[in-house]
């Protein structure tokens, strides 16, 4: 099979906190061992609704990526880079708006929910009607095959699959173009040839799926055929014409347990968070005034860890052992809250010691994070280049 390639960005709009480690970074851990992997810092995206303040985001970008390399992720696995180093995100995005449909974007689910929690912002933009396309460029012009979402997301990369298949069928109708897929199959060799024709064949008759997979990855593997006849043999698979964008598909990430210190979902917004950095000293203090099951209001009252935000913290820092010593406790008020809070702040505190050593040795060295970002841009800006290369030429912007 041909290697995944995984794109995902986060915005840059404050300090990384404990949600962001489990809910984003610790998959991102996992997948740079498993598929190419780019990570970028969406700064374009962080400006659809901090334009007023530019400040906050200028402040963030460096702190996000000295945060994303203390977590553990590996630039020797991982491409990471800054959405603005590269303008040609810019461009697609300019690009695919002349042939988007208004409508597509008007009826992303998160354009007016956005909209109605923000109501004290003016989101009457076209940044921010725009930003489902900005992100569907951001996606297209890697040609990334998988892109991990949370649920809510799932909306975004279903509009990016429709404007690759909007553009690919519009764009992807060269002069010769059958003419062109048979003398590519050709190139396969008479065995693989025949192979193709009969994968082609079971997908375009029957539907199967199985064989559209594993027509693509025999393609994939080919090192004697270009670009350009890749592209025109996985098109005339599907029966059309050549594929210039590619489809991505979502890949879901596992939901995050990590609630924040009042038992709602962790959020700057909710003044609720443990930030990445924060010095032990006040993690210990904000685990330890927590509030607890409202029932224990003395320390002899019994209680029930189902309505205390603490228990929720067990559920993600405490082993079998420790959490049955905490039903057990706290039903029959054998323990105080602040020994049971004890084992939370421990765990804490082993997950955040090493993430902190190793952001001061980041920090310490402002020189190497913007190195290893400047390769990062180099690298992004390759694969860009190429994809650009192509898009201008099938839109006929390619002037001699």
């Amino acid at each position: 099979m041909a290697v995944e390639r995984v794109l995902s960005g986060m915005r840059p709009t404050g300090q990384l906190h404990l949600g962001h480690y489990h809910g984003v970074l610790k998959n991102w851990l996992k997948l740079q061992h498993e598929c190419e992997c780019l990570f970028f810092v969406a700064d374009w995206h962080a400006l659809t609704t901090h334009y007023d303040t530019p400040e906050i985001i200028e402040a963030s970008v460096w702190d996000m990526v000295i945060d994303w390399l203390a977590a553990g992720i590996d630039p020797s696995n991982a491409t990471i880079f800054i959405q603005s180093r590269v303008p040609e995100h810019a461009e697609l995005h300019t690009l695919l708006s002349m042939m988007t449909p208004l409508s597509w974007l008007e009826r992303v689910p998160t354009y007016k929910d956005q909209q109605e929690k923000l109501s004290s912002k003016d989101l009457s933009t076209y940044g921010f009607l725009g930003y489902p396309l900005l992100q569907s460029a951001d996606i297209l012009i890697y040609k990334a095959t998988q892109v991990p979402v949370g649920e809510d997301q799932v909306p975004h990369i279903e509009l990016t699959r429709e404007i690759a298949r909007r553009f690919n069928h519009i764009y992807g109708r060269e002069k010769g173009f059958e003419e062109k897929a048979e003398a590519a199959i050709k190139k396969l060799g008479s065995k693989r040839a025949a192979l193709y024709d009969e994968m082609r064949a079971a997908y375009q008759e029957n539907g199967d799926d199985e064989a559209l997979d594993s027509a693509r990855a025999m393609i994939e593997e080919q090192q004697n055929l270009s670009l350009g006849d890749k592209e025109r043999l996985l098109g005339y698979l599907e029966g059309g014409g050549k594929i210039i964008l590619v489809e991505p598909d979502y890949k879901l990430t596992p939901a995050s347990k990590m609630y924040g210190l009042d038992g709602q979902k962790m959020s700057k917004s909710y003044n609720n968070t443990i930030s990445l950095r924060e010095p032990i000293d006040e993690v210990t203090r904000k685990i330890k005034t927590m509030p607890t099951d409202p029932a224990r209001i003395r320390r002899t009252d019994p209680g029930d860890p189902a309505k205390c935000p603490v228990w929720q913290l067990h559920e993600v820092y405490s082993d079998e052992i420790t959490k049955s010593w905490v039903q057990e406790g706290c039903r029959t008020a054998g323990i105080g809250c602040i020994q049971c809070k004890q084992p939370v702040i421990d765990g804490v505190v082993a997950e955040l010691t090493p993430i902190q050593a190793r952001a001061a040795e980041y920090a310490e060295d402002p020189t190497l994070v913007k190195n290893i970002v400047a390769e990062g841009c180099e690298k992004a800006r390759k694969l860009a280049r190429e994809t650009m290369r192509e898009v201008r030429d099938v839109m006929g912007l390619n002037y001699g």
